[in-house]
């Protein structure tokens, strides 16, 4: 029962953030204007910028962001008591990561639908901007190396979902011809492909795949990660309206439908059969060598509560979409909204969804366990006793969302680090087209995934400083949207504020993961240990050049007018110091 009664309470929490918060940032600071020319209608190609549906549009943004992160970070979190992990990503959700989503897809497309990166160049300062390209470009190649072994392993351990999940690729690709060419309705193209995807679904189900061992002279897990960077690499070279879009929209419908079931068999089951929370609130007797909660839960939890991913997406691929501007409260708050719900979803399968306190302290036996494996247990056992669906037949749902969610940050990771490569070869003078830039990306990413073996291993070597770059990516990225506002002498401390929270908690966690590194005694921790150092040295670069150009920027006189800001900004707003 209690299990429903957070539920409820975190769904309302997400609700009056979207209808009340979000209308407030969108209307009196950030001003949403219908009118303003986007850069998808300025610089419509058909490939990379097209005007969107803002319904398809989320679709895409949604599911890019979410990936498997905001179900892996919650799923580890709640070592810690499922309490903490709650309030973190509702108060999160709604005053850090909403605001910071709205904020870069905002700064994005009132700047021709420039990146990030770009941005830092703009607004901070080119020197800020190469320490700004560093900090992506890890944290590109870490979503993408790690998504990689976490698909592979889904897909090895959950071979009913193999089916559905390549399944989807097909359907996707039929959705987009029917909205884009044949011009077919939305609603019914979505109810058919939404049906197409669940019937695959229970296919897979029926009939699983399990790879022989060998396959074509490699090891299932070998050929898996191939086969992922091969269609990754495809699909980031793709017109977005072919694949990216209708498959990123679709798996975001589906997931609304998976969530759907998951909080409805939650609230049977609690209600009708009493189901609870197996874990403590607040667990006091965590496993020994759990890190201290704080900064480690706010960098544990960081898509969800926060991500600095999330920007990358929102000017590396949204703002290029976006159809009308007021349409960025929908894409960017709601996108955020979604990811929260997706973490509330996994909190709650698995502390409610596990069968006994001593089958939950198993899993728990250690910090870095449970994740996806936890949320696909608990939550078939939830989706089982509230709605009766057979076990197997939850599970598959469940690993089948997961499965998609990572493919699509996986390509749209491949074509924003393409994006970063392509950045940085400019900065030396060198033109890399998009083949070449693919190419590059796929060399570096697979060096890292078999770097350990041919297992793939080694796509997870550089993950434990996933949780801190992403949530200094974030920081990071609230200096731009922080100085746009203060230039615009608008409330900036709806970004000031976040800004310094995040920062605190992810460079104090980075600070104790060089201590944790240094004393390993590992040779991977090497590695580790140079990477941390590098990323804390960007980011004080980074933070001093932004604390500079704010100071700037509050003295200098008040920005044109956001109508005005797109075609003259070369001339407002300085590109170098």
């Amino acid at each position: 029962m209690d299990s429903v009664i957070l539920l409820v309470i975190g769904l309302a929490i997400f609700a009056a953030g979207y209808l009340v918060y979000s209308k407030y940032l969108g209307k009196r600071v950030l001003q949403l204007d219908p009118a303003f020319r986007t850069p998808a209608h300025e610089k419509n190609d058909g490939i990379d910028h097209v005007p969107t549906n803002k319904f398809v549009l989320w679709g895409h943004h949604f599911t890019s962001v979410a990936g498997a992160a905001p179900i892996v970070g919650p799923a580890i979190a709640v070592i810690w008591g499922w309490l903490p992990a709650v309030l973190w990503v509702t108060i999160g959700t709604v005053f850090f990561a909403g605001m910071h989503d709205l904020g870069a897809l905002w700064a994005s497309e009132r700047n021709k639908g420039r990146s990030i990166g770009a941005l830092a160049a703009r607004y901070i300062g080119r020197r800020g901007s190469y320490a700004f390209l560093v900090v992506i470009a890890l944290l590109l190649l870490m979503v993408i190396a790690a998504f990689a072994v976490v698909i592979k392993d889904l897909l090895i351990g959950n071979p009913s979902a193999v089916i559905p999940a390549w399944g989807a690729v097909p359907v996707a690709i039929l959705i987009g011809l029917a909205v884009y060419k044949l011009r077919w309705n939305l609603l019914a193209v979505t109810i058919v492909g939404v049906v197409a995807l669940y019937a695959l679904i229970v296919i897979g189900d029926q009939m699983p795949i399990v790879l022989p061992d060998p396959i074509l002279g490699m090891s299932p897990a070998t050929f898996w990660i191939i086969i992922l960077f091969l269609y990754a690499g495809i699909a980031s070279l793709l017109p977005v309206w072919l694949l990216l879009q209708p498959r990123d929209y679709i798996n975001g419908v589906q997931l609304f439908v998976g969530l759907a079931i998951l909080f409805v068999g939650t609230i049977i089951a609690g209600l009708v059969f009493g189901n609870g929370f197996v874990a403590p609130a607040i667990n006091t007797a965590v496993p020994e060598g759990t890190p201290a909660i704080w900064p480690l839960l706010f960098v544990t939890i960081a898509c969800g509560a926060i991500s600095g991913f999330h920007g990358a997406v929102a000017s590396g691929t949204t703002s290029k979409q976006l159809d009308k501007e007021t349409d960025a409260r929908f894409v960017g708050y709601f996108g955020a909204v979604g990811e929260g719900m997706l973490a509330l979803g996994s909190i709650i399968a698995t502390t409610a969804g596990i069968q006994s306190v001593a089958r939950w302290e198993e899993i728990y036996s250690a910090f870095g366990q449970g994740g996806v494996g936890a949320f696909v247990e608990g939550g078939g056992n939830i989706i089982e006793m509230g709605l009766g669906l057979p076990q197997s037949l939850s599970a598959t749902v469940l690993a089948t969302m997961a499965v998609l969610f990572a493919a699509t940050t996986m390509d749209t990771g491949v074509r924003l680090l393409r994006f970063v490569f392509q950045e940085a070869a400019e900065v030396i003078g060198f033109k890399m087209n998009n083949i070449i830039g693919t190419i590059v990306v796929l060399i570096v990413c697979l060096a890292l995934v078999f770097s350990q073996g041919v297992d793939g291993s080694g796509g997870l070597t550089i993950w434990p400083l996933f949780g801190t770059t992403n949530q200094l990516l974030a920081s990071l990225t609230l200096i731009i949207v922080s100085i746009m506002l203060i230039r615009k002498r608008r409330n900036a401390f709806v970004a000031i504020i976040p800004l310094v929270i995040v920062f605190v908690a992810a460079f104090w966690a980075a600070i104790v993961q060089v201590g944790t590194f240094w004393n390993g005694g590992v040779e991977t921790n090497w590695l580790l240990l140079v990477l941390d150092l590098v990323i804390i040295v960007a980011t004080i670069w980074v933070g001093i050049e932004g604390v500079v150009a704010m100071r700037r920027a509050a003295s200098e006189p008040e920005e044109a007018e956001d109508s005005d800001l797109v075609d003259h900004v070369t001339t407002t707003i300085p590109t170098s110091r």
